[in-house]
């Protein structure tokens, strides 16, 4: 049995990195969007004051509820559909921002404290169906992480306030 030259073997290792460097370069790599830690706020009211507001507050938005849970403080909901960028921010694609819809759900605990009561909401996102720019068509393959924009968050603590006033 022979050995190939060095001559052979550089021209198979100089084919290997051109095939490479051309599946690479087509290639769009994914940027995911920056996680946000848990949203976070203090509401200045009692625990059942707060704990109803959050109830009303999640009505009025229609919701999808999975669990409701008063004595533990949990409120998790079930999936729903929003635009990407609305409420989740699913990065890019190469240079193009990914649109289309996102698959969101959100869970909160709501604690009392010697202040009032301690909320957090934590979110969990990823796309349903997205594109790159206006020209191609919906795929909904593969999923992707997204990240949350945090307005619906701050939509919700506006609204517990607003309804704890009146």
């Amino acid at each position: 049995m022979t050995r190939p030259g060095r001559s052979a073997l550089a021209a198979r290792a100089m084919a290997s990195l051109g095939l490479l460097a051309l599946g690479g370069g087509c290639a769009r790599p994914f940027v995911q969007a920056l996680p946000v830690p848990p949203y976070r706020e203090q509401i200045l009211a009692p625990y059942d004051t707060t704990w109803n507001a959050l109830i009303r507050a999640l009505a009025l938005d229609n919701a999808p509820l999975r669990a409701v849970a008063k004595d533990s403080g949990v409120i998790a909901s079930d999936d729903f559909v929003s635009p990407i960028g609305v409420y989740a921010d699913c990065g890019r694609l190469g240079a193009a921002q990914l649109e289309g819809d996102a698959l969101v759900a959100f869970t909160i605990f709501a604690q009392a404290n010697r202040d009032g009561t301690e909320v957090q909401v934590n979110a969990r996102m990823h796309t349903q169906s997205y594109r790159r720019g206006l020209t191609n068509s919906l795929r909904s393959e593969p999923v992707y992480p997204c990240g949350s924009t945090g307005r619906w968050e701050a939509n919700l603590g506006d609204t517990v306030r607003r309804l704890i006033r009146e």
